[in-house]
């Protein structure tokens, strides 16, 4: 694998409802966590916690917007993850390749 793997940002994407959260933002370019917390069934408090491990990962970056904060996502990191997540899919298609050579080879071993 070329990208290195950083455990912190995939602990923070495991997480359905932060994965649901990046998805929003994404699709309304931002927002706060009671704009948030409406397309969701966790309270405010629940999603500005998400908010915070999402910001701690640097996948989100937060700006004051008067009594409360907009959220909107890093589209650097968010690269920097996918990246990642194709790194992790290349790597294991080659195994899962080389499992399947394993198999035809130990096949056309036993018919012959």
């Amino acid at each position: 694998m070329t990208a290195a793997i950083d455990d912190d940002l995939w602990s923070a994407i495991g997480d359905p409802t932060r994965r649901r959260l990046l998805d929003l933002l994404l699709a309304d370019g931002g927002g706060t966590a009671t704009t948030l917390s409406d397309h969701l069934p966790v309270t405010r408090q629940a999603v500005a916690k998400h908010l915070g491990v999402l910001d701690r990962v640097g996948l989100v970056h937060a700006t004051p917007a008067g009594r409360e904060r907009r959220y909107e996502v890093d589209e650097v990191q968010l690269a920097r993850a996918v990246a990642q997540l194709a790194s992790v899919g290349a790597a294991w298609n080659a195994r899962l390749l080389r499992i399947k050579r394993i198999a035809e080879a130990i096949q056309r071993t036993r018919e012959n």
